[in-house]
């Protein structure tokens, strides 16, 4: 007993977090982060309970609203939330499913057969995280409201004029003590309820932006074609190999199954999986029945057509998946999913159902389509080929004794740590900039890959064009994973994998060909955030020895008039203007950098341009953007993958017009474009 007293340890220790107070002390819990991310993920927990009521049959309508202030406004034509009290907690049920986490019409079955919510905590942890939200509720023929501050009702649900129609109005505006930022972006949310309109059939949902009233925008979906139209529109800057697209529609037991398919001249797949109209980025069950049947389905006919001949192996997973566009939406009544995010769904009989449906479907859409069948197979037969064709390449130059670190390349420059998790792999852009990083490093946890020009784009290659690639073998060498079918990221020799190139176009270039590398042949580098960008800074500032280094052109104006201040303080009121005869370049010798001084406020500045890392000495390289106590570096995230798809599709693809439409589209926006 002494020494638990003497260890400050005890039941006086236990807190207990009442009500919603849990979800403000731990966010990240329930909506992912505090960032723009979860931000936007406030909004999709309310369209989610509206598109519930579609899926039941009683919304038509959906109409989501970005206010002037911040506010969002989410309006459904569904049957209102039920505002009686209920008989266990004596206050209304809208109070109840707004204020208590796990309350909800989606356990018993009652409310909803099927619903994209699980945990019933939606609602309750928007209205947690928000400083105001109101309801309003049309129904049993009146208007109901009631109003929150931080989660808790400021008045009780108040009975209002006669309403003819039935419905739904959540308004809210998120907490900005919470969250980094509380600015919406409007693409963001267009994005995400397109996918909505394509995965619920004739539900019509409406996106406006009130913000700026000189700027107003509106966009309205409706797919009659449903997940049919969701693989046209992902496949409409691709070369489909078939003109039908194979759709079924089916019901196993108390599981819903809907898939399309399309194949194109891609290489690479592009699926999406939902449950219930929430989107699973890490798959599940339903997935693993979709290729079981897929891959035994497109076997049998090739076997049974002769198309693949006794001599010949199956066709593996690999195969039937290179440029397989397909979507894979399941509605069951009791999902079950890791986390409140549903990444994955866990339910085992899913499996089982999707196998089934998809095979029998696809075995009679073959043969009902010849034509449809001999292009999927043709594309399937070839993508083997190329497999097979990669594998020996594989084997040729990725030696099991190299891939264990015995015979690294020999331009890279290894860190003595041989833990992991502590080890970072710098990429950088040539050999000079990599001679300024190896002198600067930290040479216990730092490695250095210099790369020679720009690297293949992978794109529109194969793996045995990929693997010819001498700078991309060196740095799947490096990496120590393996790339393709022999893939295993517990081999993953660095634990933060850092591209760092030049503030420049050649440099943005480098940096997108990299990450197109590595989103298509190593997206498991990128889910589990190992791949960052570095943030080299755009300019050095100098006012006598008081030297900053400031990474934007807003930040550098800001910057001077500081530094001249506290110069001089007596000039302060001159010092936003700079002395028109007072101004020189100079070239600093032996680099490309350019050193301008200007006199401001009568202070001398020396401001200088960083267009390439090898412009920085190494003790600089290292102060700015490699010492882990002052850096700044961007985490690689997706959180849009079908968005992500589709640009890497436009920027890297090999269709000209449609990446001149995205050039002509932004060129407006564009911010120091270096030619």
């Amino acid at each position: 007993m002494a020494k638990e007293e003497k260890s400050g340890y005890s039941s006086a220790n236990i807190q207990v977090l009442e009500g919603l107070e849990a979800v403000r002390r731990r966010p990240g819990m329930y909506i992912g982060s505090t960032g723009p991310t979860g931000l936007h993920h406030l909004v999709a927990e309310i369209v989610d309970n509206s598109i519930d009521e579609a899926m039941a049959g009683y919304a038509k309508n959906i109409i989501v609203k970005i206010l002037p202030d911040s506010v969002i406004s989410v309006y459904d034509d569904g049957r209102g939330i039920p505002v009686d009290p209920h008989p266990q907690y004596k206050i209304s049920a809208l109070e109840l499913v707004l204020t208590k986490l796990h309350a909800g019409g989606k356990f018993g079955g009652g409310g909803y057969k099927v619903s994209g919510g699980l945990h019933g905590v939606g609602a309750s942890v928007v209205n947690a995280l928000s400083n105001w939200l109101k309801a309003e509720v049309h129904r049993d023929g009146f208007v109901w409201t009631q109003e929150y501050h931080m989660g808790e009702p400021v008045t009780k649900i108040k009975k209002g004029g006669p309403a003819k129609d039935t419905g739904t109005t959540i308004s809210f505006r998120a907490n900005e003590k919470i969250f980094e930022t509380i600015e919406y972006d409007f693409d963001t949310i267009v994005d995400r309820v397109r996918q909505h309109a394509y995965l619920t059939r004739g539900i019509r949902i409406t996106c406006i932006d009130l913000r700026d009233p000189m700027e107003f925008r509106s966009q309205a979906f409706f797919f009659e074609g449903g997940i049919m139209s969701y693989v046209r529109h992902l496949n409409h800057s691709k070369e489909a190999k078939h003109d039908s697209v194979f759709y079924v529609e089916k019901d196993s037991g108390d599981v819903h199954v809907e898939v399309a398919l399309q194949y194109t001249d891609d290489f690479k797949e592009t699926l999406f999986a939902f449950t219930n109209s929430i989107i699973n980025p890490e798959g599940g069950t339903h997935v693993q029945g979709f290729r079981n049947a897929l891959t035994r389905a497109l076997n049998a006919y090739a076997r049974a057509k002769n198309l693949l001949k006794e001599k010949d192996e199956n066709l593996s997973g690999d195969d039937v998946r290179e440029g397989l566009t397909a979507i894979i939406s399941v509605r069951i009544p009791e999902p079950q999913f890791e986390g409140q995010t549903k990444a994955k769904l866990g339910n085992t009989e899913v499996k089982g159902a999707v196998d089934g449906i998809v095979a029998d479907a696809l075995q009679i859409f073959m043969e009902e389509h010849p034509k449809e069948a001999e292009a999927m197979l043709s594309k399937v037969i070839l993508a083997q080929k190329a497999r097979q064709a990669a594998r020996l390449a594989r084997e040729s130059v990725l030696r099991k004794g190299a891939l264990e670190g015995f015979t690294l390349p020999g331009k890279l420059a290894d860190c003595s740590s041989k833990d992991a998790t502590q080890s970072e792999l710098y990429i950088v852009e040539g050999d000079s900039a990599g001679g300024s990083a190896k002198m600067g490093r930290d040479r216990e946890f730092q490695a250095i890959l210099p790369l020679r020009g720009k690297i293949l784009n992978v794109e529109r290659a194969r793996l045995d064009r990929i693997l010819g690639n001498n700078e991309l073998k060196s740095l799947i060498i490096a990496l120590g994973t393996n790339i393709g079918e022999q893939f295993d990221i517990s081999k993953l020799r660095y634990h933060r994998v850092v591209i760092m190139t030049d503030a420049d176009v050649d440099g943005s270039h480098i940096r997108t060909l990299l990450l197109t590398f590595f989103y298509r042949y190593f997206p498991d580098l990128i889910t589990t955030g190992k791949i960052y960008i570095a943030q080299p800074p755009l300019y050095r500032i100098a006012v006598g020895k008081d030297v900053r280094y400031v990474y934007t052109d807003d930040k550098k104006e800001e910057t001077i008039l500081e530094l001249t201040k506290d110069k001089n303080a007596k000039r302060a009121a001159s010092a936003t203007e700079t002395a028109e005869a007072s101004t020189e370049t100079i070239s600093t010798e032996g680099d490309e950098s350019v050193v301008e001084a200007m006199v401001v406020g009568g202070v001398k500045v020396n401001i200088q341009r960083y267009k390439g890392l090898g412009e920085m000495n190494p003790d600089q390289l290292w102060e700015t953007t490699m010492n882990p106590e002052h850096r700044m570096m961007k985490l690689v995230t997706v959180e849009d993958a079908a968005k992500v798809d589709e640009i890497f599709d436009i920027l890297m693809g090999s269709e000209v017009e449609p990446r001149k439409r995205f050039i002509q589209t932004h060129a407006k926006t564009v911010k120091n474009l270096d030619i």
